[in-house]
């Protein structure tokens, strides 16, 4: 098996047990299988290709679903993919991806790759398998800026990418850069992750503002983690992990509840008006809730039978203020 292979459609629908609720299995091939992380598009805005990573072939490679035929395409076939670094364009042209320690893109129908950066040598992700580590990346929303988190030694970048022309600006260099979000409507803001005790910043394209927008409590040993933006807002939803949601707007600092069950990774949809979240501790399936009414009381959507493996999950406070933790939480392990 090998780049431009097209594997027949595998999709299979069944219902929930408990909800009723049709779900559709995409894969049946007894190997990894995922889609982008939780609050990235796995779809172009056309819906045309469905983007997802398998491990068929032995390691990770980036495939498309062809939603016409349901067909599995294999857009690429090399040993350094950063898995979780995948993000469709939203024109539905190319798949943007790291690999090694370039950024790549590959055009869905020629499955041409052309690379666009070369951070040198080396690998660009940081240790482990959680936050920072997993090299997330972002694309705005006119798919013209792609922003990637580079670790070089003990230095994390910033570097944003003009896609048109592969020009690279580095906006920011810290200690450390997770999970980068451009805002929905505003190709020039994003949100990132940086050390848990300081969690949620947001910087301009350009590397203005650069500021932390929520200071936890400390004396509750808050765990601020997992967060999206509120589509026509400036807010950004967030998990307070395991009590619930809030919502903090960048602009006027207010924060505001949102729900009080544990909505582990929340994604909301394009209109800002209906949240889903897989549940751990307990397990209660994918849940949808409202994000505006101050409540958001959950909705059982449909069990998920997954393993949910890490066990650091399973606590009342954050557990890297209580000194280091030995993660083990692979993340095609959750919903």
């Amino acid at each position: 098996m090998s780049k431009g292979t097209c594997h027949p459609a595998e999709s299979r629908q069944f219902a929930d047990p408990q909800t009723g609720a049709l779900v559709r299995q995409v894969t049946t091939h007894p190997s990894i299988h995922h889609h982008p992380f939780y609050y990235l598009p796995a779809y172009d805005d056309a819906m045309r290709h469905l983007c997802l990573v398998s491990h068929r072939t032995g390691s990770s490679q980036v495939f498309v679903e062809i939603r016409e035929t349901g067909d599995l395409l294999q857009l690429t076939d090399r040993p350094d993919l950063n898995e979780w670094s995948v993000h469709p364009s939203h024109d539905g042209r190319f798949v943007y991806f790291t690999a090694g320690a370039g950024a790549w893109r590959v055009a869905v129908d020629s499955l041409e790759e052309e690379q666009l950066a070369d951070f040198g040598g080396g690998k660009i992700r940081e240790k482990g398998m959680v936050g920072a580590a997993m090299g997330t990346t972002t694309l705005s929303r006119d798919d013209c800026w792609w922003a990637v988190p580079v670790k070089s030694g003990e230095v994390a970048r910033f570097v944003i990418i003009e896609t048109a022309s592969g020009r690279c600006e580095t906006i920011l260099e810290r200690d450390t850069i997770g999970h980068p979000q451009f805002h929905p409507d505003d190709p020039a803001l994003l949100r990132y992750a940086g050390p848990y005790h300081s969690r949620i910043w947001v910087i301009r394209r350009d590397g203005s503002e650069n500021r932390l927008v929520y200071q936890r409590d400390v004396a509750k040993k808050e765990w601020i983690v997992h967060e999206t933006w509120r589509p026509g807002s400036t807010e950004i939803l967030t998990t307070n992990w395991p009590h619930g949601m809030i919502g903090v707007d960048v602009v006027s600092g207010a924060v505001r509840k949102v729900c009080s069950f544990s909505a582990w990774h929340p994604m909301i949809n394009r209109a800002g008006d209906l949240m889903v979240a897989d549940t751990r501790n307990p397990d209660m399936g994918l849940q949808l809730f409202d994000p505006l009414d101050g409540e958001g009381r959950p909705r059982l959507l449909c069990l998920t039978g997954s393993s949910n493996a890490g066990e650091h999950w399973n606590t009342d406070h954050c557990p890297y203020d209580d000194g280091p933790v030995d993660v083990y939480a692979p993340q095609h392990t959750h919903p």
